[in-house]
């Protein structure tokens, strides 16, 4: 988009000594936060101007509220736009709150787009406005049409600027064309970059040149000659999971996006797309434990919320394994060994569950799990369950015998840990394929589930054998 104030050549920070400790991110922190109650201005330079803007970041995150406005104000303009991009989204509200939406907007301008809408699109919708209204037409044009695009599509996460020539145009063309682009006063050309889209008069793409390609043909080579004609064209309402599996599965570092009209309208590169794949497996593992990838930096009263609800979830099917206890309430008063063992069954089974549903999640978010092998793999984690189970019974079997001289106990605790080894194996395939059949987010509700039976299951196999062969 725009060029930042004073934007010089981007150089890497010094190489440090060989062997020269790396300060600890405490020791830093107090730095930080020493020079910005003494106002130290100059030792504040020096502590940041060699760190990565996601390192600022990290350290604005660990700050408190007033210190962290305090910071992003001290950085600057040439650091700032890059170090909100970065910042958690809870974090990043926080601070937009203490500013105004002109300062957002000249932070917003020297961003490529994708990072700009990255900023804005969680804002509420008339600071929002006022932040597009405070940016300059053409940069606004960009970030308002990648904002019509679906919440996690294509659309939202493609950087707009993109280098395009057309068909009938030469390498050396090609490179006089880049060169006046970035020393032009307006630099069109996106931060970086590493394919160039050759298109046709109605602005489609017919193929596509990596710059190392470009760099090594002579001038007065046609792209035509040169360019990929094969390419992998996403649509701009792809989901963004769709997205980050097809830039795995091809091996792509970047990629052009299309309109409906198959028109070229922006590219995704491979720095985003390792950001999707972090964000939606932070967003698995945290929903599987029902908390939220803000809880570190929301309020207490929304994070109490927020884990009210899985917690009540939990509180019913905790209720509902008590009331299959309770039917066995005579069983367990003669025979207390029985209270003693029952916990190790239904641990057993939620632990082998877990194993399992952990590996059919991540399956099925690979593509790897499907309706086409969903059988085979059951039936497999059926027999795994059935063999561990097997082994188990065996082992706490003989426990259980010396332990209290029983050998019907033993026997017992045998057949029940066989019973719920199997089913864990069964109910930890299964459930993922079943919410997910009826659009529920595996990763989100598989657990509460899976304790459920197996909690369930073991109490009764463990409780109902007892009472048919003790009493």
């Amino acid at each position: 988009m725009s060029e930042r104030p004073d934007d010089t050549l981007e150089m890497e920070p010094a190489a440090k000594p060989e062997g020269a400790p790396e300060p600890a991110h405490d020791e830093v922190d107090a730095a930080v936060i020493n020079a910005l109650d003494t106002g130290d201005a100059e030792g504040l330079k020096e502590l940041v101007d060699g760190l990565h803007h996601a390192d600022i970041a990290d350290i604005v995150e660990r700050l408190s509220p007033d210190h962290r406005e305090q910071l992003i104000t001290e950085i600057g303009p040439d650091k700032a736009p890059d170090v909100l991009a970065e910042l958690d989204e809870a974090v990043r509200e926080e601070i937009f709150e203490a500013m105004a939406p002109e300062q957002i907007a000249a932070a917003v301008q020297y961003l490529d787009s994708d990072d700009a809408v990255e900023i804005v699109k969680d804002m509420e919708a008339p600071d929002q406005q006022k932040v597009l209204d405070a940016v300059p037409a053409p940069d606004r044009r960009l970030i308002e049409e990648s904002l019509a695009y679906p919440e996690d599509s294509a659309g939202r996460m493609m950087q707009r600027e993109i280098v395009t020539v057309p068909t009938h145009w030469t390498v050396g063309e090609t490179i006089d064309y880049m060169r006046t682009a970035a020393e032009g006063a307006d630099d069109i050309l996106p931060t970086s970059f590493y394919d160039i889209f050759v298109v046709d008069p109605t602005h489609r793409p017919v193929g596509a040149i990596h710059l190392s390609r470009l760099l090594r043909s002579k001038r007065p080579v046609k792209v035509s000659a040169i360019m990929q004609t094969e390419l992998i064209l996403i649509p701009v309402t792809m989901d963004q999971e769709d997205v980050a599996f097809l830039f795995r599965q091809r091996d792509l570092v970047s990629a052009p996006v299309v309109d409906e009209a198959q028109r070229l309208v922006g590219a995704i590169t491979i720095d985003d797309v390792v950001d999707v794949i972090h964000e939606e497996h932070e967003e698995d593992m945290l929903a599987m434990a029902g908390v939220g990838e803000d809880d570190l930096y929301d309020a207490a009263i929304d994070t109490t919320k927020a884990r009210f609800r899985w917690l009540a979830v939990n509180l019913f099917t905790a209720i509902l394994a008590s009331l299959v206890i309770g039917l066995f309430e005579a069983t367990l008063q003669q025979i207390v060994a029985l209270a003693i063992l029952m916990p190790i069954v239904a641990s057993m089974g939620g632990n082998a569950g877990t194993q399992t549903l952990t590996v059919a999640v991540r399956a099925m978010a690979m593509r790897e799990l499907t309706s086409t092998n969903a059988y085979r793999v059951i039936g497999k984690e059926v027999l795994v369950g059935a063999i561990n189970g097997v082994l188990f019974a065996v082992i706490t079997g003989a426990v259980a015998w010396v332990w209290f001289e029983q050998p019907q106990i033993g026997l017992i605790i045998g057949l029940a840990m066989i019973v719920n080894m199997v089913v864990a194996g069964l109910a930890g395939a299964s459930i993922p394929l079943i919410l997910d059949r009826f659009g529920v987010d595996p990763a989100i509700a598989s657990s509460v589930f899976l304790t459920t039976v197996t909690d369930v299951v073991g109490f009764f196999a463990f409780l109902g054998l007892a009472a048919a062969f003790l009493l």
